[in-house]
């Protein structure tokens, strides 16, 4: 896998977020969107051999699309200027946790976890944190999930969500909007080899987090 080709794209299209340009250079986006969707089917029985949840589909069903939605946005630039995918049971549209890979020069991260959750979901976590905030605590305060991961990632609500007393000693555990979390990590990451394991070394240490978010998801989704 030659990650340079990817960075080196994405960098020239950070400068050059037009149809025309991408047209022209279609070729080098075809040749680092090949590298990369190589990369997620090889990490995919990785992960795999740790959460069995996980299924072996095409690396496509995991991997964001680059061309932006922007109809509503002010900021008008046609294509994204990362590759991203998400691992998580059934694919990047599940509701479930999974294993995000953001890949953008100068600005890459390893994370996961959930991201804007159906309000449904983001109660049901709340209420099993409120419940036992003990079993969360000693998964996010485990000195390996640290390494890599020191906060959970995301906008707080500036008080107590609704329902849930104001009083709570863990009050803060519950203002989360995502249970999402984020490892950035530097260009030299994709570099320097041994990519694979280094990568499934951050995802591991995740593992524990995802799983008890997934087993209070599936109380909900029924599925």
């Amino acid at each position: 896998m030659n990650f340079n080709i990817i960075l080196d794209f994405l960098s020239d299209l950070r400068v050059n977020n037009n149809r025309e340009w991408f047209k022209e250079n279609n070729e080098r986006y075809q040749k680092a969107k090949s590298q990369f969707e190589r990369f997620v089917e090889n990490l995919l029985p990785e992960i795999k051999q740790f959460d069995n949840t996980i299924d072996i589909l095409s690396p496509k069903e995991f991997m964001f699309r680059i061309f932006r939605d922007v109809r509503f946005s002010k900021n008008k630039a046609p294509y994204k200027t990362n590759f991203g995918a998400f691992i998580a049971p059934g694919g990047r549209r599940s509701p479930y946790a999974g294993y995000y890979v953001h890949m953008e020069p100068g600005h890459s991260f390893l994370g996961g976890g959930i991201y804007q959750p159906d309000p449904k979901i983001l109660f049901a976590v709340r209420t099993r944190i409120f419940n036992n905030p003990d079993r969360f605590k000693e998964i996010i305060q485990n000195k390996d999930f640290k390494k890599y991961f020191p906060e959970i990632y995301g906008e707080k609500l500036k008080t107590a969500p609704r329902g849930f007393p104001r009083d709570f000693t863990d009050i803060d555990l519950l203002k989360h909007k995502h249970y999402a979390i984020a490892c950035k990590v530097d260009d030299t990451f994709w570099l320097e080899g041994r990519i694979l394991d280094k990568v499934v070394d951050v995802f591991k240490n995740q593992y524990a987090f995802n799983h008890y978010l997934n087993q209070t998801i599936i109380n909900v989704t029924g599925a």
